[in-house]
């Protein structure tokens, strides 16, 4: 498998970890898991990201899902790991670990308490000489969960000064002005070109596109239309992409709910056939007789909207 590049684009959609009911990591569900998100047409896959639920692993535990992930996506499309973690040791072995493994590339997302575009830079620098230039680096810049907010200046100077990062995470919010500034100064001209892809559950991501973002990274349920989607948007047909998007844009609204977002994203998948629960490892909500109810009533009307059901992918 080629190494992660700054020429990356498309949907990276990031994978649920599925878990038994009783909270064991469920490494069958994660070879159907794969082969849904192939067969829905996906670039790329990243895994142990925040809908991974990566802080809820153990060390062994990351170890065994990160193998378990690349030996079911066997080299059909890359795979980033993530790998933050509050200490850097374990960020490197992790890592390691991961490329050693058939990773191509990892993430990393700042720590909490970094309070300047400095801190930000000296932590940044210190985890990426640790890491060492032959690892390729996605930097998520994710600050409603990191609580660490840094400008597009920062960023940029940072990749001018490790090669190894080839892409930019975006999903600050509001951030359309940083993607802006990040793509006009990475442009393969001013600065050497990054890719960036964009997260928030996809929220935004026809304007993101717009200006400029290559992809998405995000894990609503529905990866096939997002596939779709780029390839309208590659296709210079911007109208109907968005288009699209507004036939799902209730369905990614809900799903982005905090917290029971994750449940409502693992039982779309359990329906589609990709996993066996939609459990998540607590501490984590589980879904009610109204959200059930909701959650229903919403499919039903995109079922309406689009003509086909839950398991149709195309």
């Amino acid at each position: 498998m080629a190494m992660l590049s700054s020429d990356a684009e498309g949907v990276y959609v990031i994978a649920a970890t599925p878990f038994t009911e009783n909270g064991s990591v469920d490494h069958d569900s994660i070879e159907t898991l794969v082969d849904f998100y192939l067969r829905c047409g996906v670039h790329g896959m990243t895994i142990l990201g925040v809908m991974g639920e990566f802080q809820k692993l153990s060390e062994s535990e990351t170890l065994d899902t990160t193998r378990s992930f690349l030996k079911a996506a066997a080299g059909r499309v890359p795979v980033v790991v993530g790998v933050s973690n509050p200490g850097t040791d374990p960020l490197v072995r992790n890592a390691g670990a991961a490329m050693e493994a058939g990773a191509a590339g990892v993430m990393v997302m700042p720590i909490a308490g970094l309070r300047t575009d400095e801190a930000v830079t000296g932590y940044l620098g210190g985890v990426l000489r640790a890491l060492g230039p032959s690892i390729p680096v996605c930097i998520q810049d994710y600050p409603q969960l990191s609580g660490v907010w840094f400008s597009a200046e920062c960023f940029v100077r940072l990749a001018d000064a490790f090669p190894q990062i080839v892409m930019f995470k975006h999903e600050e919010a509001p951030g359309l002005r940083k993607l802006s500034a990040i793509r006009r100064s990475c442009n393969g001209q001013q600065h050497r070109r990054i890719s960036i892809l964009c997260g928030n559950g996809g929220i935004h991501l026809p304007q993101e596109y717009r200006r400029g973002a290559d992809g998405a990274m995000t894990g609503f349920a529905f990866p096939d239309m997002l596939v779709r989607m780029h390839a309208l948007f590659s296709a210079g047909k911007p109208e109907e992409a968005e288009d699209l998007f507004d036939l799902y844009f209730p369905l990614i609204r809900h799903e982005l709910q905090p917290g029971i977002g994750l449940a409502l994203r693992k039982e779309i998948l359990r329906r589609r056939g990709a996993i066996r629960s939609n459990a998540a490892r607590a501490p984590a909500p589980r879904l009610d007789a109204d959200d059930t109810a909701e959650l229903d009533s919403l499919l039903g009307r995109l079922e309406h909207k689009t003509g086909h059901g839950l398991q149709q992918i195309r």
